[in-house]
């Protein structure tokens, strides 16, 4: 005779409600009243998140971020989810997250501590560098060559705050000029207004790769820095987040990641047509064999 206490379905329920996601978050909640998930996007952070010909926001992040909006709504059980696009600025990209006028920001941001403490990020889906582009005849080949005299870096990255520790560190003779995005400053190494452009370069050679004549900019120099590129997510919902990890996890541990990668990376790609011919390099490979939020930066 077995007896049947009526704590076990009480139990039963309680264990089920703790292995789901909790659909009561903040953000959750706004997704499933509205049925409209906003992805942020920027306009020239080439292959991550751009603007093809046609004025469409396209991209490797903005690919995942798709990926995982649909994880979302099934998650949700929603039977549509509508995808709206929000195009941010590196100034303003963390601000529009943090705010709730997008729920992910699909780009090219580092996570790092400082930038932890008003968003979150889910599981990096690159790790670069900082390094310079230069005219193609130009002899600058390094951050101390005695050639190079003004450097330009986007605003409210990074690489930027990287250079100018480099600058104050290294006694450097350098002028810094900041730029609005990454557009403004690239067109400022081919007007010859800046000897080069710091940033993260993966930018570099998407954007050399979408000019006119990519041969007359090149990539030169050490790494500066050490960059885990990651989608950003607000901070204040677990629940969004353990879906959002879940679904980055499945996508890596698949190898369905790979193919959205060689779309971006090995294949030819807008607005020229011309692939980057980059590889999945040593240290992302490396990180994704246990793929996780947690970076040491």
């Amino acid at each position: 005779m077995s007896i049947r206490s009526p704590l076990v379905p009480a139990l039963l329920a309680a264990w089920l409600l703790g292995a789901l996601p909790a659909h009561g978050g903040p953000v959750l909640e706004r997704i499933r009243s509205e049925g409209t998930i906003t992805l942020a996007h920027r306009n020239a952070s080439v292959p991550f998140s751009y603007l093809d010909p046609q004025g469409q926001p396209v991209g490797y992040a903005l690919d995942i971020c798709k990926r995982l909006a649909q994880a979302v709504q099934q998650k949700l059980g929603l039977k549509t989810l509508t995808v709206a696009y929000l195009q941010v600025t590196p100034a303003n990209r963390i601000e529009a997250v943090a705010q709730g006028q997008a729920q992910m920001e699909c780009g090219s941001t580092t996570n790092n501590a400082s930038r932890r403490e008003q968003v979150a990020f889910t599981i990096p889906h690159y790790i670069t560098g900082a390094r310079l582009l230069v005219k193609a005849d130009s002899p600058v080949d390094r951050i101390d060559h005695p050639q190079l005299k003004k450097v330009v870096s986007t605003r409210s990255t990074t690489p930027l705050a990287a250079l100018r520790q480099a600058v104050r560190v290294r006694a450097l003779p350098l002028t810094i000029v900041e730029a609005d995005d990454h557009e403004q400053a690239v067109a400022m190494v081919e007007k010859g207004q800046a000897d080069a452009f710091a940033m993260d370069d993966v930018l570099l050679y998407g954007l050399a790769a979408g000019r006119t004549d990519p041969k007359a900019l090149k990539v030169v120099g050490q790494f500066l820095t050490t960059e885990p590129l990651a989608i950003m997510l607000p901070k204040d919902d677990e629940a969004l987040k353990k879906i959002v990890d879940d679904e980055m996890r499945r996508l890596i541990y698949s190898g369905e990641i790979l193919g959205i990668y060689s779309t971006w990376f090995e294949k030819p790609i807008p607005p020229n047509g011309s692939p980057l011919n980059l590889p999945v390099n040593y240290l992302l490979r490396d990180f994704w064999k246990y793929p996780t939020d947690k970076v040491p930066f």
